[in-house]
């Protein structure tokens, strides 16, 4: 008997208008977000996509040592929630069908916003 694998419920606080107009919003508009969730810095904003930056360790075999690599991810940014993610911030991703050619993961929510800021 196979295992059902529980469902992750995405939570988003709500927009002030009570939702937005942007069909490609996982909690307002159509977009299934499924898949591998991701957590990483934003490093770059642009208007309707987020790039984040995390590192990963890998073993490599021949030298029996383990590395740190940086990958980065490109993640579409809902219209609701434009003003609250900004550069520095440890933001969520979670994996979604492909939006364009490097888009294929959907923002979800901002687990601490940039240290620093007074």
């Amino acid at each position: 008997m196979a295992k059902k694998k529980p469902e992750i419920e995405i939570k988003v606080k709500e927009s002030k208008d009570g939702g937005c107009s942007d069909e490609q919003c996982p909690v307002h508009g159509t977009l299934s977000a499924r898949g591998r969730i991701f957590e990483g810095t934003v490093i770059k904003k642009f208007p309707r996509r987020i790039a984040i930056e995390f590192e990963r360790t890998i073993f490599i075999k021949k030298y029996e040592r383990y590395a740190k690599t940086k990958t980065k991810l490109h993640a579409r940014l809902p219209d609701c929630e434009k003003e609250r993610v900004n550069v520095g911030d440890y933001v969520q991703i979670r994996e979604c069908r492909p939006l364009s050619k490097i888009i294929h993961f959907v923002y979800i929510k901002t687990i601490r916003k940039r240290e620093g800021l007074k």
